[in-house]
């Protein structure tokens, strides 16, 4: 596919004004985001286009939850067909494509349940109740005394409980009290894991980490860190969670990212491409051991698990187990990190260090060149749509459907963005 100047294209109707509808969006919504001055209308694989009729390149792709990229037909095929059945029931009743769900997802996982949920906070959410409940029941924990070990600069979600042990003081600001029982040790360091564990006295129930910190600039942890808080997960006898929320589902071309360390935890955390960019799907899933200290009534969600969620999940499951995303993601990410690295070499350039796996960087820039805010918007400009983490650090994650040429193309506009 040849890669298409995004300048190119105009609309057969009356254009809508991009700044109306802006001006509308500030009036009338609360200001919890400051997107960039785009206002996007259609999408197709990782291309999509605003009001105007201008094509933009995604190199966000919905923070992941976009993998299979915009209107994947197979996606939208499954999606349209489930509408014309049956797309709610709540699980107060059965419905034809819950279990296969279920027991596609734990498989293509090696687990044995799933607890469907929507949202990727609600899959924390219900991680945190599932490592307390287990630790109650199973470990023994005295009651109102469970811990759960967290990692500096992490992000787990919005929840007044997720924020409570976030160290992003902007998140936390003004939301307080929070939830207590989180002990927050840095990222990456092994020790400090067993250190926190062997300080609760026999409390602890749990270890949540991201396998790779996406929110913080795409932090990829030291080699064996994964397999080193598995070990001492085991030995002390408390669970592993891992959120792969952003990381899971292809993006680091394997299914999940712990793969790379050949690491399985107690629990995964699942949601974003789960729903294939059409919805929200989320879940955990983990042992009978320990999603099975679950009971009728303790925990829920109307929209958890409805026939829509699944039929789409399904054919993200059956996508993923087929392998082709996975593969080409890998393909990409050798290409992505081989230009990204040669510009951080190259001294006309502004790139400062480069982090990442698969098609999912962070790039750390020359604070000269402007703050992550100012080079999103002078991306925009030259036609790519990519976001800031923080200062200055962007993240590259475009759709695994994206070519190799489109995604070189997207490079030779950073490239001159990033010139000093």
């Amino acid at each position: 596919m040849t890669a298409i100047d995004p300048r190119a294209g105009s609309t057969e109707h009356e254009t809508p004004d991009p700044t109306a509808l802006i001006a509308l969006a500030e009036a009338r919504s609360a200001h919890n985001y400051h997107p960039l001055p785009v206002v996007l209308t259609s999408g197709a694989g990782a291309w999509v286009t605003d009001v105007t009729g201008r094509r933009l390149l995604d190199w966000l792709a919905g923070y992941s939850a976009l993998n299979f990229g915009h209107g994947h037909p197979r996606l939208l095929a499954r999606a349209h067909a489930q509408l014309d059945r049956l797309t709610l029931t709540s699980r107060a009743f059965h419905h034809d494509l819950f279990g296969r769900f279920c027991a596609e997802l734990a498989e293509l996982c090696g687990m044995d349940r799933v607890l469907p949920m929507n949202t990727g906070a609600e899959a924390v959410e219900t991680g945190v109740k599932t490592a307390r409940k287990w630790g109650y029941r199973v470990r023994g924990i005295p009651a109102g005394r469970a811990r759960i070990v967290v990692a500096a600069d992490n992000f787990h979600g919005r929840t007044t409980t997720i924020v409570g042990f976030s160290t992003d003081e902007e998140a936390r600001a003004d939301h307080g009290p929070f939830t207590p029982g989180f002990d927050i040790v840095p990222y990456g360091d092994a020790r400090a894991v067993e250190a926190a564990i062997e300080a609760a006295d026999g409390t602890c129930a749990a270890v949540l980490l991201e396998p790779i910190q996406g929110e913080a600039g795409v932090i990829v942890p030291p080699p064996g860190y994964l397999a080193a808080v598995r070990e001492t997960t085991r030995r002390h006898g408390v669970l592993m969670i891992a959120d792969e929320i952003q990381s899971g589902l292809g993006r680091t071309g394997r299914t999940l990212a712990c793969e790379h360390e050949g690491v399985v935890p107690d629990l995964y955390l699942l949601g974003k491409a789960l729903g294939g960019g059409l919805l929200p799907v989320s879940a955990v899933v983990g042992s009978d051991e320990v999603v099975g200290v679950h009971r009728p009534g303790e925990h829920g969600s109307t929209f958890g698990g409805n026939p829509l969620a699944c039929a789409v999940a399904l054919e993200v499951i059956a996508m993923l187990r087929e392998g082709e995303p996975q593969r080409w993601a890998t393909e990409l990410g050798g290409t992505l990190h081989r230009e990204l690295t040669a510009m951080r070499e190259d001294p006309g350039s502004g790139v400062v260090a480069v982090r990442g796996r698969g098609p999912w960087a962070g790039v750390d820039l020359d604070p000269a060149l402007g703050t992550g805010r100012e080079v999103s918007e002078r991306m925009l400009e030259r036609g790519v749509l990519l976001k800031d983490t923080r200062a200055s650090t962007i993240r590259i994650a475009p759709p695994l459907v994206i070519t190799e040429e489109d995604l070189v193309w997207g490079l030779e506009r950073l490239r001159e963005v990033v010139r000093r």
